[in-house]
């Protein structure tokens, strides 16, 4: 097993491209029909102006929550589906535009999307998972969710592969100091703390995520899951 094939990006990340046509409320309740005709829509768009790397970057963010939803759901046969339809967005987007850190991190969060599906396929979509949100981090360095996409990373990847929850605190940390009203780092950092068996920490981190977004119903799962002191 290598470091690539086990770097994986699991529910993950995109709420500065999710626009107001509903796509991050239906992420938030887990309303998967939704989601797909958001992502739908968006990829015929997308589809319609191939040049448009906007356009091609807004597909992939609605695969990439279709995704995650079906990986929050367990659903990981659907998220491959989901994840793999994106990727393919997300790759012309980077290169009509390889110096958008953004987009790079998108990328590399849907190639790590699809591992949980199919362990061999971190043979493929590993090392571009890794790549791809390093190269987010070295493009911006002071990108909150390029931080936490890392952290995400971290927290799969094992300790013994260079990974580790501790690595993944200190990523998760730094973006929760970039942004420390992002609902979305709270409910990682909650989730390493957990790890990390300091389950105290890791419901205040819920209780935050779940003040800055009511409406998560992930973080609600994850709190209840998380025992009490």
């Amino acid at each position: 097993m290598t470091r690539t094939l086990v770097l994986t990006c699991f529910p993950l990340l995109a709420s500065a491209a999710a626009s107001r046509d509903g796509l991050e409320d239906a992420r938030d309740r887990q309303d998967r029909a939704a989601l797909q005709k958001i992502a739908s829509d968006r990829l015929a768009q997308a589809e319609g102006n191939a040049g448009n790397g906007r356009a091609l970057y807004q597909a992939a963010v609605a695969h990439l929550y279709l995704a995650e939803v079906a990986l929050e759901v367990r659903d990981r046969n659907a998220a491959k589906g989901a994840a793999e339809t994106g990727i393919r967005a997300a790759e012309k987007a980077v290169a009509l535009q390889p110096a958008n850190a953004e987009y790079h991190r998108v990328l590399g969060t849907l190639c790590g999307q699809i591992i949980p599906a199919n362990v061999l396929a971190g043979f493929k979509y590993g090392r571009c998972a890794m790549e791809e949100v390093n190269k987010a981090v070295e493009l911006a360095p002071k990108s909150a969710e390029a931080f936490m996409s890392r952290g995400v990373g971290n927290y799969y990847l094992p300790a013994s592969f260079g990974g580790g929850p501790e690595l993944a605190l200190k990523d998760l940390e730094r973006a929760a100091q970039l942004d420390p009203k992002s609902s979305d780092v709270q409910v990682w950092l909650g989730l390493v703390l957990r790890k990390l068996n300091r389950n105290t920490d890791a419901r205040k981190a819920f209780q935050r995520a779940l003040e800055l977004n009511p409406n998560r119903l992930w973080a609600k799962q994850q709190l209840e899951k998380t025992p009490a002191p």
